[in-house]
């Protein structure tokens, strides 16, 4: 018999019905990430690592830093508040305070797309500095092409935090679906007559489908309401905690701003290289990573409203456990199966085997952030449920801070190198100083777990590792056929995978057995829905 979900002190919370959240989410954000990639592969296919790619990655800036901002930051402010309101049951006041927040921010941000069309010669220098005049000149246009959708993209952000304080995470996981899909086929149908402004078209169409495809849901919950209601009781906690979560995203988001502001002094090409790099590497960042901080937070947000702080503290542990079990494998395949990866999903048209050798070259640079930063995302979403804001903040100031001091380091010798490895560095010293505040949040957390893990599972990536590599040693390889760059990959991907599954059945690693137990149970019965269970922090 499946347990009710009940949040109370003194219980444990249901880590069946968090995986079966958790799976819905991450299918959703599966089909998203297939479909990204399939956007990556055209994008590489009429592209490539062109100056014209270039000037769109660079044009694309501002858009990528406010989705950042205000997706993360409305939804981190936004769920604490709804769920409780919602918790006490009065959904009428968190739906006005919703509509509030929607109608003043579409207000607000149509005048600051305005304001950014007019303005985008004079702002779009210091994003490409370094790139000549007739290129700096074509970063304005798609700049100006691309300014409508940031109204899209915020708005985005609040409609998502109201569906997930009701639980409702399917239309919001949908989002790059709609990006995904609108942009490949914007780009497929327009190419030939408007070469890269069709993905620039694509792109801003797409980013206005994600707002469009949560609408329906939001309507049927009627969540809804033409109304701007200053006086709401609960606006003025909203604003102080979304002002320094605000600043806190805008922190994090700028080392986009950083890395491409830098890459525009080197050779035309790497910003495109370097943005096909770190699109692999958050491939299962954003397939599991993300998902599991997305169903996690809302439960870490109940049981903080509850006062449980021992079920706070297993739920991050578990959340890092699998974490763990997902991105250290992911780092050491990525290393080792890196150039066959990137021939086999992009090698073709304009992608040449000049733009494989240095996108290879950069992806192990950006691969051994990956656990930091997956760590992080689930440490922030608890710093925020537990509604400390102060000291996160000052934690993704330091990090950007320390990630421009490294780049301009490490930027001469190394190249775009240095970029990805100052980011990554810096990923990981954010890792640890969160770790640390959730430590002091909850009084203490079985930071030997997740140590245990991590040597466990590191020792079967490292297995895994040497076993793909002695297979390369052998000297087989891919045709040059796209069909046969695709079943070797796949060959090897396979291997590894059944070596590391092995390695972790002979070392014991628990995190495999809880995988595949809570996913099999995602499809023994629903999950419960609100009315079953109004306490219920997924459903």
């Amino acid at each position: 018999m499946t347990p009710r979900l009940r949040v109370v002190p003194s219980t444990t919370p249901n880590y069946v019905a968090f995986a079966r959240s958790t799976v819905l989410v991450m299918a959703a954000t599966l089909f998203s990430s297939i479909l990204g990639f399939g956007r990556e592969v055209v994008n590489a296919k009429y592209f490539g690592t062109s100056a014209g790619m270039d000037a769109f990655l660079a044009a694309a800036t501002i858009p990528t830093i406010l989705f950042g901002i205000f997706n993360g930051a409305l939804v981190s402010a936004l769920v604490p508040v709804f769920s409780e309101l919602v918790a006490r049951g009065d959904d009428e006041s968190a739906m006005r305070l919703a509509s509030t927040i929607f109608n003043v921010l579409f207000i607000a941000l149509t005048a600051f797309a305005v304001l950014g069309w007019i303005f985008a010669p004079s702002f779009v220098p210091y994003v490409a500095h370094g790139f000549p005049s007739k290129q700096l000149a074509q970063t304005v246009t798609m700049t100006r092409w691309l300014m409508p959708s940031v109204v899209a993209t915020s708005l985005a952000g609040v409609v998502s935090a109201m569906l997930n304080a009701r639980h409702r995470f399917s239309a919001s996981a949908i989002q790059g679906i709609a990006i995904n899909f609108v942009t490949i086929a914007t780009v497929l149908w327009f190419e030939r007559g408007m070469g890269i402004y069709a993905l620039v078209l694509g792109t801003a169409l797409g980013l206005g489908a994600q707002l469009l495809v949560q609408i329906p849901t939001a309507l049927r919950l009627r969540l809804y309401r033409p109304v701007i209601d200053f006086r709401h009781p609960a606006l003025a906690k909203v604003w102080s905690m979304l002002g320094p979560i605000v600043v806190g995203s805008a922190a994090g988001q700028l080392a986009i701003f950083f890395d491409r502001n830098f890459a525009s002094t080197l050779t035309p090409g790497y910003i495109a290289g370097m943005n096909y790099a770190t699109k692999l590497v958050g491939f299962p960042q954003q397939i599991f990573a993300a998902a599991i901080a997305t169903v996690i937070f809302p439960l870490l947000a109940s049981q903080f409203a509850s006062s449980n702080r021992l079920g706070i503290k297993r739920s991050v542990v578990m959340g890092l456990r699998l974490v763990n079990f997902v991105t250290i494998p992911s780092v050491v395949g990525l290393i080792v199966l890196g150039r066959s990866l990137i021939a086999a999903l992009f090698e073709r048209g304009a992608f040449g085997t000049t733009a494989t050798d240095l996108c290879a070259g950069l992806l192990p640079y950006s691969a051994i952030g990956l656990v930091g930063l997956a760590a992080s995302i689930v440490l922030t979403r608890c710093c925020f449920a537990c509604k400390e804001t102060r000291w996160t903040i000052a934690i993704s100031v330091f990090a950007v801070v320390l990630n421009v001091v490294l780049s301009l380091i490490w930027l001469g010798p190394l190249g775009a190198r240095g970029l990805l490895l100052a980011n990554s560095v810096s990923q990981w010293v954010a890792a640890v100083m969160l770790f640390a505040l959730v430590w002091r949040l909850v009084h203490g957390l079985d930071w030997k777990t997740v140590l245990v893990s991590a040597i466990r599972i590191g020792i079967c990536s490292f297995i895994m590792g040497a076993a793909l590599k002695w297979i390369g040693s052998l000297g087989a390889h891919a045709g040059a056929p796209l069909s046969a760059r695709a079943w070797y990959l796949a060959a090897e991907v396979a291997i590894g995978g059944f070596v590391f599954v092995g390695a972790s059945r002979v070392l014991g690693v628990e995190e495999l057995g809880i995988a595949l137990k809570l996913i099999l149970r995602k499809f023994e019965g629903r999950v419960p829905s609100p009315p079953e269970n109004r306490e219920a922090p997924i459903a």
